[in-house]
């Protein structure tokens, strides 16, 4: 008879979080004060698809500072999901003034309002080659064409953030300051893309210099003044064969949209060969597993270095001695955050109110909405009472 031996008991189950985390958590770390976290809040093409938004990037600071720039559509879910008060989402950056860049900004004006946002909206975007053309023309009429929504909004929600606040700068401007608060300086530089009118960025905080090309062709300036980035994102677009293949375009449309309209991905690369960022990232195109390794290899003709071909929710943590590249997981049930002041009640003296004909068909249901506004009293110690009319 051979006797059984005792196995070794194993250590101890953990219980404790993991000291390192390969997938980021909105809202669960820190951000240090010497840091910086750039999330991809859009990366996608001009037409809309549930993988990818359209263009958007969120730069975070330590010292507490977040900036966007573009606000492409479908970006606003993806900001939503950060789980950042709508009060810090407050400053916007605006490349140029395609759908795909600022698309979502009505989404982001009055979704804010509703979602906490007690502050302006404060808009930088670049002047145009005529009125018409720029910014402020854009912002003025976008919030005309919600005049019926901001209307409705007037007596019913605390709208303190339906202001909006439009800064508009010259394109032409080569490397001048259009934003300096807090040790941020942000700077803009021209881009050659679609019109005049267009615009890159470069923002430099603590040391670290974030480079933005919105859409550009290759250009000069971008390759003076991004130069040894911490990080740099710029726009490498579908290829010309992948326009045709995937997109049906012809070879003439191919061909002009993905390498003159567009920089193409073997542009890209010849762009950051020349400039040399800490980490270069390639965004603007639908990034999928037939697709991605047609990019790279256009790419890696020319340019060795640090890349990441960007996706949704992507996120880089960036400090002087490394920069940390994750994804971020999402919880898709998500609501907003609090306001970060006290709330007033909504002034019914601003309502806009009905017509006579639409309010004589109201059924108040006064026995349903009373016990709603008793409980509602109760549970929150007010002392509410429903409209007599």
């Amino acid at each position: 008879m051979i006797a059984a031996t005792k196995p070794d008991r194993p250590p101890p189950s953990p219980v404790k979080a993991l000291a390192e985390r390969d997938v980021f958590f909105p809202g669960t770390e820190d951000l240090g004060p010497d840091e910086m976290r750039v999330t991809a809040c859009g990366t996608g093409m001009p037409n809309a698809r549930p993988k990818q938004a359209a263009a958007c990037w969120l730069v975070e600071l330590g010292n507490g500072d977040k900036f966007i720039f573009d606000i492409g559509t479908g970006s606003a879910e993806r900001l939503s999901a950060m789980k950042i008060p709508y009060d810090y989402l407050d400053k916007v950056f605006l490349g140029h003034l395609h759908s795909d860049h600022f698309g979502d900004m009505d989404a982001l004006w009055v979704g804010g309002v509703v979602g906490n946002r007690l502050r302006p909206l404060r808009i930088w975007g670049p002047a145009g080659h005529e009125p018409e053309y720029g910014t402020a023309y854009a912002i003025e009429h976008m919030e005309k064409m919600l005049t019926w929504d901001k209307g409705s909004r007037l007596g019913n929600v605390d709208i303190r953030g339906l202001e909006l606040d439009v800064h508009e700068f010259d394109y032409k401007a080569v490397n001048e300051p259009i934003y300096q608060d807090n040790g941020v300086t942000i700077r803009s530089i021209p881009a050659i893309h679609a019109l005049d009118g267009s615009v890159s960025f470069l923002l430099e905080w603590n040391g670290l210099k974030f480079a933005y090309s919105s859409d550009t062709f290759p250009n000069k300036w971008w390759r003076e003044y991004a130069a040894g980035s911490d990080i740099a994102i710029h726009e490498c677009f579908a290829s010309p064969e992948l326009l045709i293949q995937k997109q049906k375009f012809t070879p003439q449309t191919a061909l002009n949209v993905g390498t003159q309209v567009h920089t193409s991905p073997a542009q890209f690369g010849k762009v950051m060969s020349e400039i040399k960022p800490r980490m270069a990232v390639g965004y603007h195109f639908f990034n999928d597993f037939d697709t991605r390794p047609v990019v790279l290899a256009d790419i890696r003709k020319s340019y060795d270095g640090p890349l990441a071909l960007a996706v949704d929710y992507m996120v880089f943590n960036v400090t002087q001695e490394d920069i940390k590249v994750r994804m971020a997981a999402i919880d898709e049930d998500i609501w907003p955050q609090p306001a970060t002041q006290a709330k007033l009640p909504p002034d019914f003296s601003q309502q806009i109110g009905f017509s006579q004909e639409i309010i004589s068909g109201r059924l108040p249901y006064p026995e349903v909405v009373q016990d709603i506004y008793d409980d509602i009293n109760k549970r929150y110690g007010t002392n509410v009472e429903p409209p007599t009319k």
